[in-house]
């Protein structure tokens, strides 16, 4: 489970998020989404350890991800599908991974065999296209079979067969109890395979709800439209839980 209570992350005079707080539960598919700018790769990076929260604070079960004893098995992370030195190959890439983490050789041909990319896996990853950069994203994420996954845009560059394995898989992983939290700027297909979104705008919460539940409730005909009234009128929005007190 990912916890964010009350977080706030300053870069000296710029505040990129603000009180934010939101909570991505076991067994559910959370979708995360905001404008550009709007603070959500900061708040995903201050949970994976990336960045020291100015206030408030961002856990995984319950710890700092500094905290945890082994990051690998416990949090499976893509947040930059580029960020792959160019001349290893896809087996070398994810074999120096599992090597640290005392993962073993099998687990890797696993997750190749999972992402597809079985026939690429003694390829060089600067020969890769980006939706295949991607699947090697979603393969080291996998790597360490961990309960919770933080994907950020892990459909961009994907063929239509290549975004519909995502939502399978994230669908399928949500399915067995894990913690999903998944960044698109696909409103289409989050629709189809989050549970919940949360939807932030100048680092602050404008909704966390069902999907159905925001969409009803802004009197919108789509997740899109929903978003776009909300972001773009900035507009405070709350579950009757959470101007309760809950959450």
């Amino acid at each position: 489970m990912i916890e964010v209570e009350a977080l706030t992350k300053r870069y000296g005079s710029t505040t990129a998020v603000d009180g934010l707080t939101f909570t991505a539960r076991p067994g559910t598919v959370t979708g995360f989404l905001g404008p550009n700018g709007a603070g959500k790769s900061t708040t995903m990076r201050v949970v994976v350890g990336l960045e020291r929260a100015t206030s408030g604070r961002a856990t995984v079960d319950g710890r700092r991800f500094a905290d945890l004893p082994a990051p690998l098995h416990a949090v499976g992370i893509m947040l930059d599908a580029r960020s792959v030195h160019p001349g290893r190959t896809a087996y070398a890439h994810l074999l120096a991974m599992a090597q640290t983490h005392g993962i073993g050789k099998a687990r890797v041909r696993e997750v190749l065999a999972q992402t597809g990319l079985e026939s690429a896996a003694r390829r060089r990853a600067g020969t890769f296209s980006l939706g295949m950069g991607q699947r090697l994203g979603i393969a080291g994420a996998l790597l360490g079979d961990p309960a919770t996954l933080i994907l950020d845009e892990p459909v961009n560059g994907l063929d239509p067969d290549g975004v519909l394995w995502v939502r399978r898989l994230v669908r399928e992983l949500a399915a067995e109890g894990r913690t999903v939290l998944l960044s698109s700027h696909l409103m289409h297909e989050l629709a189809l395979c989050a549970d919940r979104v949360v939807i932030i705008g100048r680092g602050r919460l404008l909704a966390d709800a069902p999907v159905q539940e925001i969409v009803d409730r802004t009197g919108s005909g789509s997740l899109e439209e929903a978003y776009l009234q909300l972001t773009s009128d900035a507009v405070e929005y709350r579950t009757d839980a959470t101007a309760g007190g809950g959450r």
